[in-house]
């Protein structure tokens, strides 16, 4: 990275310091907010990247992506997907397709070295990898970022050592070796209080704790049902030939228009099957039998299907660089 970032940026830090989505109050509100940032960033940042889930959240902001770029004659960044190796088949499915079908630059962010050791050792999620076994470079992070103590940690995404392994590790080392200076993600304030105080452009600058880089958030401001909102009134029908213009809310699988299926729409099948949330194979499991956009969002949480999501662990592992 350049000694003189981030001196060449001219952005607020401070903006949307204080709010909350109801700062936000209509769907319009929301994506006029979201175009902007988006612009900001494209037009800022020399090199940016967007992380891609394949998730609702990163779909989203990687559509208003499209959209400003090809308005204002922007190049489209290199999507990032974290490949944490616990990953639902149907989530690297669509991420492919939807990649050639909108002609995606993707890179795959993935700790190698735990993956050798995991296929060399035919590990399952939840078998101990013993921390000599590492490179340097992980046992570093395990024992004096992570203060880790013990000989040996379990296979498995949703705990301190493995979330920071499998994800952050695997995105910094992704950062570093592309020079990204922007991340622009698909966070947003309701999700979790660990991400309550974040801005839209918000930076992460110590050298000793990740490649300095600026995070760049265009969906704060969205709630989970207005993602949904924008999704079947937005998105779909404007990259989707053959969809209502004006938007259908589909009630099951079977109820896409005009003879539509699952395959033609920039929404994964997980969501249609009554996923909330996209954590892991193993770890996620779905709500009910409801489509997600169908369920009781006022009076149940978004992530009740995933085993992680503890504030304090939150914390602990965004402080290290986790999204």
């Amino acid at each position: 990275m350049s000694d003189e970032f981030p001196d060449y940026l001219d952005v607020d830090y401070t903006d949307g310091d204080g709010e909350s989505p109801a700062d936000y109050p209509t769907i319009e509100d929301k994506i006029e907010k979201a175009i902007d940032v988006t612009k900001r960033g494209l037009e800022e940042y020399r090199n940016p990247a967007v992380m891609w889930t394949g998730g609702k959240d990163s779909t989203l902001t990687l559509y208003f992506i499209k959209e400003v770029a090809e308005k204002y004659d922007l190049e489209t960044p290199t999507a990032v997907f974290i490949d944490h190796f616990q990953h639902f088949d149907e989530i690297h499915d669509f991420v492919d397709h939807w990649a050639e079908e909108w002609d995606l630059d993707v890179v795959y962010a993935r700790n190698e070295d735990v993956g050798a050791y995991v296929d060399e050792h035919d590990l399952e999620p939840g078998d101990d990898i013993p921390v000599a076994e590492l490179s340097e470079h992980n046992q570093h992070h395990i024992r004096n970022l992570l203060e880790y103590e013990e000989d040996t940690f379990p296979f498995l995404l949703d705990t301190y050592v493995g979330n920071h392994l499998l994800k952050t590790v695997a995105l910094n080392d992704v950062l570093e070796s592309m020079n990204i200076d922007g991340v622009i993600s698909g966070v947003r304030w309701d999700e979790q209080e660990a991400r309550a105080d974040e801005t839209f452009f918000s930076p992460r600058h110590d050298p000793d704790i990740y490649p300095p880089h600026d995070r760049v958030q265009p969906i704060l401001q969205f709630d989970e049902s207005s993602v949904w909102d924008a999704f079947w009134h937005f998105v779909v029908p404007e990259t989707v030939e053959g969809y209502p213009d004006d938007g259908y809310v589909p009630q099951s699988d079977d109820d896409l228009p005009n003879g539509l299926t699952m395959a033609d729409i920039p929404v994964s099948p997980k969501y249609f099957a009554g996923f909330r949330s996209l954590g892991s194979e193993v770890s996620t499991d779905k709500t009910t039998e409801e489509p997600a956009w169908l369920q009781d969002m006022e009076n149940t949480t978004e992530r009740a299907g995933r085993a992680q999501d503890k504030e304090d662990l939150m914390e602990r592992l965004r402080d290290l660089g986790y999204m």
